[in-house]
């Protein structure tokens, strides 16, 4: 039993308030200075150093810096405006466009914090103005914000890929269709509501052909940013960290010269923002590491794949087992965290049952996402109801609709692998 302490640990120290980077590697650091001493506790700290000399983790300050200088030049406006003309004569038109907005959000903070925090302070209070309930609206917002990390570049993507040893090319282009499939599940969702309560489109009519493409050309240099990368690393022009570089580059000249709205004073932030969601994600990421190399020599991915193995072979219900498992784990555990726990203990479980490795990154990902707007410690639920000033119960009880639409979603990804896998398949063959 020893041998498991330090998972013990780990949630232990999270839940005491310890940061997840220092739960992980204080419990590997307590495993080789303490229970097996026969590994130099010198050698665990050059573990920790030279997990961050990895030339793909250069993807993700990249993307986090791209995603900042977006926010800063007017692209998230004219996405804004783009999603209006496309959704906004629907019922409950602003909260169309909300659901939208996210979608096209995932190509530019690939965050759902970000996203949601965004849309909290822009979207909120419109819809308040306009007779929206707080609580739909701040429930909207956070469910809304799950689809974002699943659209490419989507920093968890970047995450799994690293963990999983997948390709980020493959999980970028897996990423498209269950994200759209979300989009439409709480658009639906939203439709039903609004009709029932009258919340009123913000469109008297449904935009034209010409007026959309107006639309379109004015916003398309925000539109084309994701394929562009998808594009790009399918041709081989460059690989996912260089993706990383060619989009910071992108946003620049986008930002400066074409819609003019990215001045000197915004460099401070842009940098600050980027240190910030860097440092947090890239730590997390290296003591992971270092407690993957705990777990890996008591072998215990491989202990637990033989205890799940031994429940079930049948691949659907070792699915729905491992669907329940981390629905329940993200209530209680933040959604980075859990993957980044969880995944390394069941790829090899799902892979033994001929799962694909890909198809699998996408159902986690849903997953954790559905986790960041179920209490007790959704990371979503959080942002949006501190700037919104929502109650939590209010929340919840507006927020359970676009959960069940969520799950909806994720049971057709998990069971349905052709929605994950053919992108990736066509772009990069089966």
């Amino acid at each position: 039993m020893l041998a498991y302490l330090p998972i013990i640990m780990v949630f232990v120290l999270y839940f005491s308030s310890i940061p997840i980077a220092f739960a992980l590697f204080g419990s590997s650091l307590f495993y080789f200075a303490v229970i097996d001493t026969s590994s130099p506790v010198d050698l665990i700290l050059q573990k920790f150093v030279t997990s961050t000399q990895s030339f793909p983790l250069l993807a993700i300050p990249f993307f986090v810096m791209a995603g900042s200088i977006m926010n800063y030049a007017g692209i998230s406006k004219k996405l804004m405006q783009f999603a209006d003309v496309i959704t906004g004569h629907m019922a409950g038109g602003l909260a169309q466009v909300n659901v939208l907005l996210s979608m096209l959000m995932g190509g530019v903070s690939g965050s759902a914090n970000a996203d949601a925090a965004m849309q909290s302070k822009m979207l909120v209070p419109e819809m308040e103005k306009r007779g929206y309930d707080k609580a739909f609206s701040t429930a909207i917002t956070a469910a809304s914000s799950a689809v974002t990390p699943v659209i490419p570049p989507g920093i968890n993507l970047i995450i799994y890929a690293l963990i999983a040893n997948a390709s980020v090319g493959r999980m970028f282009a897996a990423g498209y269709i269950p994200g759209l499939l979300m989009t439409v599940s709480l658009m639906v969702t939203v439709a039903i509501i609004s009709k029932r309560r009258g919340y009123e489109p913000t469109r008297t009519h449904k935009a034209g052909a010409k007026e959309i493409a107006r639309q379109t050309f004015d916003s398309i240099w925000a539109l084309l940013f994701p394929f562009g990368i998808i594009l790009g690393l399918r041709v081989g022009i460059f690989t996912p960290s260089e993706a990383g570089a060619v989009a910071v580059f992108y946003c620049i000249v986008v930002g400066k010269f074409i819609y003019k709205e990215l001045r000197k004073e915004h460099i401070i932030p842009v940098l600050k923002e980027t240190i910030y969601g860097t440092s947090s994600v890239v730590l997390i990421i290296v003591a992971a590491s270092v407690f993957g190399y705990y777990m890996n020599w008591e072998r215990i991915p491989q202990a637990i794949t033989n205890g799940l193995l031994g429940i079930t072979q049948n691949k659907i219900l070792m699915l729905m087992i491992i669907n329940v498992l981390l629905l329940v784990i993200g209530m209680f555990l933040e959604g980075g965290a859990a993957m980044i726990i969880l995944a390394p203990l069941l790829v090899p479980v799902v892979t033994s049952l001929g799962v694909d490795v890909v198809h699998f990154g996408l159902i986690v990902i849903v997953n954790i996402m559905i986790g960041g707007l179920t209490p007790p410690f959704g990371s979503m639920m959080f942002t949006c109801c501190s700037i919104t000033n929502c109650k939590l119960q209010n929340f919840v009880k507006e927020v359970i609709p676009f959960i069940v639409a969520l799950v909806v979603s994720l049971l057709l990804v998990t069971y349905v692998p052709i929605i994950s896998l053919i992108l990736p398949n066509i772009l990069y063959g089966a």
